[in-house]
């Protein structure tokens, strides 16, 4: 039998290490969301170049986007979406349709009211 033996301090460095790169990673990407907000105005090339670095950042290390960053890009064409500017928002009766002007496609989101007791 041939191997390395792990001993368990390595493994807990080892987790404690790959806890710290995710959070660290998650950060990267809320910061990224963040300057695609702020540079949209003066640059949307610019906005989508940081979607794509979160995206690379998030497929990296296996991270979720959250429901609002969901929302905030294509998934067609993977360009940074501003309501009003690049796309179009429509809600109907249980549906949010996102519509992109740069590539023609659309996403639907479904949701339930809040009741009104």
């Amino acid at each position: 039998m041939t191997g390395k033996r792990i001993n368990k301090k390595t493994k807990a460095r080892h987790q404690k290490k790959k806890e710290d790169v995710k959070r660290i990673s998650k950060d990267r990407i809320k910061t990224l969301f963040k300057q695609a907000v702020d540079t949209f105005k003066e640059n949307s090339k610019l906005s989508d170049r940081y979607v794509t670095l979160a995206r690379k950042i998030a497929m990296k290390y296996k991270i979720k986007f959250t429901s609002t960053q969901k929302r905030k890009f294509c998934k067609h064409c993977y360009c940074f979406l501003m309501p009003g500017k690049n796309c179009t928002v429509r809600t109907t009766g249980k549906t949010i349709t996102y519509s992109c002007k740069n590539c023609k496609k659309f996403t639907r989101i479904s949701y339930k009211k809040k009741s009104s007791e």
